[in-house]
C-alpha cells in the first residue's frame, strides 16, 4: 500500500490505515518533520480517542483512552534511547503484550526487540505539503 497525501486528506489516510493493518502494533518511519506525530494523532482520532494527542519526546510513551475510559493504546517516541534495553527498562514487554494499540516512533532505535508481527509504515517527504505513506 502506498499512498500520496497532504495534511488536508490526514483524516482519510487514517481510515485507510486503519482498515489495512494486520495488526494493532505499528511502527511508523522517516526522518524528523515527516508528519510520524500528526498521522498518529490521526489515527487516535478516528479511533474515537480523546483528550490531546502528542509526541512523548520527553516522556517516552503516552497513554490514550477512548472517550468512555477504556484504554485506547501507548504511543512510544524512542528517538532519545540509547540502548535498546532503555525500553526494557520501560517495561516494553509488558505493553507490547498488551491488547490495545501500540504506536512507535524512530522504531530503528530498539530494532532488536520489535515483535515480528507487526505493521511498518515509511513516510517519505515528497516536498513541503506532500508525504508519501508506505506500508509493509
Amino acid at each position: 500500500m502506498t499512498i500520496s497525501y497532504t495534511i488536508s486528506q490526514i483524516s482519510d489516510v487514517a481510515q485507510q490505515l486503519i482498515a489495512k493493518v494486520p495488526n494493532k502494533t505499528l511502527c511508523f518511519y522517516g526522518e524528523m518533520g515527516a508528519g510520524k506525530t500528526t498521522l498518529i494523532k490521526a489515527l487516535v482520532k478516528e479511533l474515537k480517542g480523546s483528550g490531546s494527542t502528542s509526541s512523548p519526546t520527553f516522556g517516552i510513551v503516552n497513554e490514550y483512552h477512548r472517550e468512555n475510559g477504556e484504554l485506547l493504546g501507548y504511543h512510544f517516541d524512542f528517538y532519545r534511547l540509547n540502548h535498546e534495553s532503555e525500553a526494557w527498562d520501560l517495561g516494553l514487554e509488558d505493553y507490547l503484550s498488551s491488547d490495545t494499540w501500540i504506536f512507535m516512533e524512530w522504531p530503528e532505535k530498539i530494532e532488536g526487540l520489535l515483535p515480528p508481527d507487526r505493521a511498518e509504515i515509511r513516510i517519505e517527504i515528497l516536498d513541503e505539503k506532500t508525504r508519501q505513506l508506505s506500508m509493509m
